[in-house]
């Protein structure tokens, strides 16, 4: 019988626990579950913070933090699940930035931390106990770590470019 390895198993703590919490915040968007607002209120809320159109904005941010976070959980095909997570909350960390960095005065803090959590299972990988291990890697290639990362950074970069954007043509509207 193969000896329990202590990196593995905080790698499965690790991104079992912050797969969970991702999943369960990203279901609160798309579904409604946990006390959520839905797909609708999302979308609503998206579009008062400039993510327009706020509908396609709930849906990405949904999948990213419901979809990362199972993915991330479930230790298949983890750099694209670390990836997808982290690009969620740099949207989130966007939203929240203006409120400074503490969450209790409702900054990034928070957001800042899953993100930075499923980034380094992203890059670290996800062990011994998970799918990634039991298919032979097939999902986790060292060539995906860069691919996941590159799209991930480029799809925050779009959305966080045209929320800016939003913004900008508000403000001129306005003054």
């Amino acid at each position: 019988m193969a000896s329990i390895n202590r990196r593995d198993l905080g790698l499965l703590v690790l991104r079992t626990g912050t797969g969970a919490v991702l999943a369960a915040h990203g279901t609160q968007k798309l579904l409604g579950w946990f006390g959520g607002g839905g797909l609708e209120a999302t979308a609503t809320a998206m579009e008062h913070m400039g993510f327009k159109p706020g509908r396609q904005s709930a849906v990405a941010a949904g999948l990213g933090e419901a979809g990362g976070g199972l993915l991330l959980a479930l230790g298949l095909a983890t750099p694209a699940a670390g990836a997808a997570a982290a690009g969620a909350m740099a949207g989130a960390v966007a939203v929240h930035a203006p409120a400074g960095f503490f969450a209790q005065g409702g900054g990034y803090e928070y957001p800042a931390f899953l993100g930075f959590t499923a980034a380094a299972v992203g890059i670290a990988g996800a062990g011994r106990y998970s799918v990634d291990h039991a298919t032979g890697h097939r999902f986790d290639q060292p060539w995906t770590v860069a691919l996941a990362f590159a799209g991930s950074a480029l799809a925050a970069a779009v959305v966080l470019g045209r929320r800016v954007k939003e913004q900008a043509e508000a403000d001129r509207t306005e003054g």
